[in-house]
C-alpha cells in the first residue's frame, strides 16, 4: 500500500510539472509578443521625432527663403524711391518698405525659435537612437531566451508525459480513478501532504486517531475537511 501512496504522490508531483510547462507554453509567446510590442513602440517614438525633425528642417529653409526674397523686395522698394515723383507715391513706397521690413522681422524671431526647437529635437533624437539601440539589444536577447526556453518545452513535456503514463500503469485503477476525480474536483491537486495533525491541503486538522493511522500508510485516506488524498511525509512533526 506504501508504494501505491508513494506512486501516487509522484503523479501528482508530474501533473504538476506538466501543468506548469503547459502554461508556459501558453505565456512564453504571449511574452515575446509583449517585448516585439514594446520594442515598435520605441522604434515608433524614434520615427516621429526623425519626423519632427524633417518638418522643423523643411520650415526653417521655407523661412530662410522667405526672408531672402523679404530683404530682396526691400532692396527693390528702396531702389524705387530714387525714381518716385510725388510725395504721395515717396509716402507710399515707405509704407511699402516698413511693411517688408517687419514681416522680415517675425520671419526673423521665427527662424530664431525654429532653430532653438531643432536643438532639443536634435538632442531628444539622439537619445531616443541610443534607447532604442539599447531596447532593440536587450529586446533580442529576450527573445531569443524565451524562443530557446519555448523550444525546449516540447521534448521536456514528453519526457513528463511517457513518465506519468509509466507511473499511472503501476498504480491500481480503483486508486487511479479516485485520483482522477479528485484532481479534477480540486484545481489539479488530489494529493497533499499532512504533518503536525494538519492537511497541508485545506491547513485544517486531522483528528488524532486519524493521523495516527495515516503515518502507519496501510490504506488510502482523505482528509475529512477536503476529501483530498492525504499522506504522512515521514518527516519529524516538529520541524
Amino acid at each position: 500500500m506504501k508504494e501505491q501512496i508513494l506512486f501516487l504522490v509522484e503523479l501528482q508531483n508530474i501533473d504538476l510539472e506538466i501543468e506548469k510547462f503547459m502554461l508556459k507554453k501558453v505565456d512564453l509567446p504571449k511574452e515575446i509578443t509583449r517585448l516585439d510590442e514594446g520594442l515598435e513602440a520605441v522604434e515608433r517614438e524614434l520615427e516621429e521625432s526623425g519626423q519632427k525633425l524633417d518638418k522643423l528642417k523643411a520650415d526653417h529653409k521655407a523661412k530662410e527663403t522667405a526672408l531672402k526674397n523679404g530683404i530682396e523686395n526691400s532692396k527693390k522698394a528702396k531702389s524705387r524711391l530714387l525714381e518716385v515723383k510725388t510725395n504721395k507715391e515717396y509716402e507710399a513706397t515707405l509704407k511699402e518698405i516698413d511693411a517688408i521690413n517687419e514681416k522680415s522681422s517675425g520671419i526673423e524671431d521665427e527662424i530664431i525659435h525654429i532653430l532653438e526647437e531643432l536643438d532639443k529635437v536634435n538632442e531628444d533624437l539622439k537619445i531616443k537612437e541610443s534607447e532604442t539601440t539599447s531596447h532593440r539589444s536587450g529586446c533580442e536577447n529576450g527573445k531569443r531566451r524565451l524562443e530557446k526556453e519555448l523550444d525546449s518545452i516540447g521534448s521536456v513535456l514528453d519526457d513528463l508525459l511517457n513518465k506519468r503514463d509509466k507511473i499511472r500503469s503501476g498504480i491500481k485503477a480503483k486508486f487511479l480513478k479516485k485520483f482522477d476525480i479528485i484532481k479534477d474536483r480540486k484545481n489539479g491537486r488530489a494529493v497533499v501532504p499532512a504533518r503536525g495533525e494538519v492537511c497541508y491541503g485545506c491547513h485544517m486538522n486531522i483528528p488524532p486517531q486519524m493521523y495516527n493511522e495515516l503515518q502507519k500508510s496501510e490504506r488510502l485516506m482523505l482528509c475529512p475537511h477536503c476529501e483530498r488524498i492525504i499522506y504522512w511525509e515521514g518527516r519529524d512533526d516538529n520541524v
